[in-house]
């Protein structure tokens, strides 16, 4: 790992394939699903599955965009983005981010319910497990990925997670991305984790 201070390590030399065998492999470790979304004239949303928190203090998460990708030139010179992490209800909500001939700009956002966020007016999903509105505070180089770590500003969750209101028991699923697939199945949290 490289810190403020470090320098990055030579890369060693890449095992000779052409891909698909390490993606196949990459694809056994199963994950959420989100919504990366930055609002403003250029608007756009992308379903992403490399997404992860960092820190507690100061609050941030990063998230993974490939190069080529339309989000990363949305993202370039946005100030804000948000995230909102999907339900197994919101399949259709990823596979909608997902597709290509989607409309482009604030229109493609007309076909699933969505709100601005408190602190920053970026687009976050309607019925999300959670929502958050972050800050670009850096990028890093990741071979064909950015990854771009933001500093949270502001955060929601579904009222059905919340203990006070739904006794000890979550009442959402998050869908899952499993082997390339889809999987409404998820992970229900059976109480407070410590």
């Amino acid at each position: 790992m490289t810190g403020p201070r470090e320098t990055a390590l030579p890369l060693p030399a890449p095992r000779e394939t052409d891909g698909t065998d390490l993606r196949r492999a990459f694809a056994e470790f199963a994950t959420g699903v989100t919504v990366v979304t930055v609002g403003g004239p250029f608007a756009r949303g992308m379903t992403a599955n490399s997404f992860s928190s960092v820190s507690l203090r100061p609050p941030l998460l990063l998230v993974c965009v490939h190069n080529d990708a339309v989000m990363r030139r949305a993202l370039h010179p946005a100030r804000h983005f948000g995230v909102s992490v999907l339900s197994a209800a919101q399949e259709a909500v990823a596979r909608h981010f997902a597709d290509d001939s989607r409309p482009v700009g604030p229109q493609q956002f007309d076909a699933v319910g969505w709100s601005p966020g408190a602190a920053t007016s970026v687009p976050l999903i309607d019925g999300a497990l959670a929502r958050f509105e972050c800050e670009k505070w850096r990028t890093y180089d990741g071979g064909d990925h950015t990854i771009l770590v933001g500093a949270v500003v502001g955060w929601s969750r579904s009222p059905g997670l919340d203990p006070e209101s739904a006794g000890d028991r979550a009442t959402e699923d998050a869908l899952m991305y499993f082997r390339g697939r889809f999987r409404e199945q998820g992970l229900r949290t059976e109480g407070p984790s410590r």
